[in-house]
C-alpha cells in the first residue's frame, strides 16, 4: 500500500461561539456500557514515517542529519513544516503581570515578567493525538519522565488498569471524543507528551501573554480575554454556556486570540510549566501537601466567570488527574529550526 503522508481527519465545523448543531456527547466519565473505543491505528514500520504519522513533527525536523539520506525525507520534511505552520502561532514579545493574590485588587502584589516571542499550539492536545503517545509506549519510556516520578507511573492508569489517561479504557480513548481535549492527565503526563513530540509546556507568563495580548508597544494594551475586555459566553465553553461537557478543540473560532489560538478561555484548564506562586490577601504563602503547578483558563464546569479570564490564576497538585484539566504545547523560537524553511 502506498504511503500517504497526509491521512484524512474529520473536522467539526462551527460558526464560532456556540456550535450550530447540537452539543456533542461530552462523555467525561463514560461507563463500561457507554464507551466506544477508538480503533487501533496501524503505525508505519519505517521509523521516519512512523514519527510523521504520530505527529512528532518537531522531532523529525530536529533530527534532519539523521534522516537527510532517507528517500522520503524531502516530502516528509516539507509536509512536517507545513503542518507546524498551521498548528502553531507566533505570540509576539510582551509582558505579563501575574497577581500573587487570589483576588484582583489595584494594589495587589504582582510578579512582573518580560516575555520573549514564542510559538504556541493553536489548539489543546486531543485524545487522538495523545493516543499516539500511549500506543508508542510513552509510559514505559523512562527517558521522558523525571526520576522523581518513576514510582508514581504505576498510578497513571486508566479505568481498566492500563497505562493512560484516567478516563480511558483498555488503553483507548472513547472514539466519540477523538477531537476533544485529553483530560485525566497530570502535569507530569503533559510534560512527558510535550517532550515526546519535541516541544514543551508554556510558562505561566507565556500563557497569560497569549491570553491577554499585552504585546510590546507604545499603547501597552491589556485585555482580560483573548477577544477583548468583556466576557462573552458565546465565545467560550464555561458553565454559563450551558453545554456541561467538553467540545471539540476547533470550536469557538470567534473567541480566538488575534493570532488564531483557540479556547484559551474555557473548555479545559491548561497545565503550564510553572510552580503555583501565590499568597493570601494577608501575605501568607499558599502551599499544598505536594508540589503545586499552575493551570490557567477555566473550564466547561467553571461556575464563577471571574475564574474564566486571562488574568485569573489557579493551580493543582502536580499529580492531579482531573476531568477538566488538559494542556497545549509551546516552543521557543530558537528551537523552531524549521521557521522560514517552508517558503524555500
Amino acid at each position: 500500500m502506498a504511503f500517504n503522508l497526509f491521512w484524512s481527519r474529520s473536522k467539526t465545523s462551527s460558526s464560532g461561539g456556540v456550535a450550530e448543531e447540537a452539543a456533542p456527547f461530552s462523555g467525561i466519565t463514560p461507563t463500561a456500557d457507554d464507551f466506544l473505543p477508538a480503533p487501533q491505528e496501524r503505525v508505519e514500520s519505517d521509523p521516519l514515517r512512523a514519527m510523521f504519522q504520530q505527529e512528532r513533527f518537531n522531532v523529525v525536523l530536529r533530527e534532519e542529519q539523521k534522516w537527510k539520506d532517507h528517500p522520503d525525507w524531502p516530502k516528509v520534511s516539507r509536509q512536517a513544516i507545513e503542518y507546524l505552520d498551521r498548528q502553531m502561532a507566533i505570540v509576539p514579545e510582551g509582558r505579563a503581570s501575574l497577581m500573587r493574590t487570589l483576588t484582583e485588587t489595584p494594589d495587589a502584589e504582582a510578579l512582573e515578567f518580560k516575555v520573549d516571542s514564542f510559538l504556541l499550539d493553536r489548539q489543546v492536545v486531543t485524545n487522538a493525538r495523545y493516543q499516539y503517545f500511549v500506543d508508542a509506549g510513552g509510559y514505559e519510556d523512562l527517558n521522558l519522565w523525571p526520576e522523581s516520578v518513576w514510582t508514581h507511573l504505576i498510578q497513571m492508569r486508566d479505568q481498566t488498569g492500563n497505562p493512560g489517561p484516567r478516563y480511558w479504557r483498555e488503553g483507548r480513548h472513547d472514539g466519540r471524543l477523538s477531537n476533544h481535549p485529553v483530560v485525566g492527565i497530570c502535569w507530569y503526563e503533559a510534560c512527558a507528551y510535550a517532550k515526546w513530540i519535541g516541544q514543551r509546556l508554556p510558562t505561566e507568563a507565556e500563557w497569560q501573554m497569549a491570553a491577554t495580548w499585552r504585546i510590546k508597544s507604545d499603547t501597552d494594551v491589556l485585555f482580560r480575554f483573548p477577544w477583548g475586555d468583556a466576557m462573552d459566553r458565546k465565545k467560550c465553553n464555561i458553565w454559563a454556556s450551558q453545554i456541561y461537557g467538553t467540545v471539540p478543540v476547533d470550536y469557538y473560532e470567534q473567541g480566538a486570540a488575534p493570532n488564531g489560538v483557540l479556547q484559551l478561555i474555557g473548555n479545559v484548564w491548561e497545565w503550564v510549566d510553572s510552580d503555583l506562586d501565590m499568597i493570601t490577601e494577608e501575605g501568607v504563602q499558599i502551599v499544598g501537601d505536594m508540589m503545586m503547578k499552575a493551570a490557567r483558563g477555566g473550564s466547561f464546569d467553571a461556575y464563577f466567570e471571574s475564574q474564566c479570564t486571562g488574568l485569573f490564576r489557579s493551580g493543582f497538585n502536580a499529580l492531579t488527574r482531573s476531568h477538566n484539566v488538559g494542556f497545549r504545547c509551546a516552543l521557543g523560537l530558537a528551537d523552531a529550526h524549521w521557521l522560514g524553511k517552508g517558503d524555500e
